[in-house]
């Protein structure tokens, strides 16, 4: 057994040699290419632990978060709205669901590009007659009929 505990320190002993000459091997060859990349693979992985860190102290106050009260406010729709969402007064985000709900219903997003809305009679009235919005210049449009 003294044998075997005689191996280990000497083994021990030996990486740690090693590992002077490693460092001082990387500055004699700082200049090449690959001495280069590997300080550069170290120094990642340090800083990809920090940004969880740094995630999770930006997702506490997010928690916190409060709705905006002029989101909740209920605004009447006008009539052309309304033969979409219901003559009821509801809040913008209520709204906007509601028309959501009703493109996917009737298959008006467009297939190709999935930002464009394809207007059919009852939105063509709401998007002051064009043929096709996209979906940020919709809810432009949509405000203009709410009251």
């Amino acid at each position: 057994m003294a044998t075997a505990k005689k191996a280990k320190k000497p083994a021990a002993k030996k990486p740690a040699k090693k590992a002077a000459p490693k460092k001082a091997a990387p500055k004699k060859a700082a200049a090449k290419k690959p001495a280069a990349k590997k300080p550069a693979k170290k120094a990642a992985p340090k800083k990809a632990a920090k940004k969880p860190a740094k995630k999770a102290a930006a997702k506490k106050p997010a928690a916190k978060r409060k709705p905006n009260p002029a989101f909740m406010k209920p605004m009447t729709p006008s009539g052309v709205l309304a033969a979409v969402v219901g003559a009821l007064a509801q809040p913008r985000t209520e709204i906007t669901k509601k028309i959501w709900d009703y493109i996917k219903k009737n298959k008006l997003q467009d297939a190709i590009n999935r930002r464009m809305i394809n207007a059919d009679e009852k939105l063509k009235a709401i998007f002051g007659g064009k043929g096709q919005v996209s979906m940020f210049e919709m809810t432009k449009l949509v405000n203009k009929h709410l009251k």
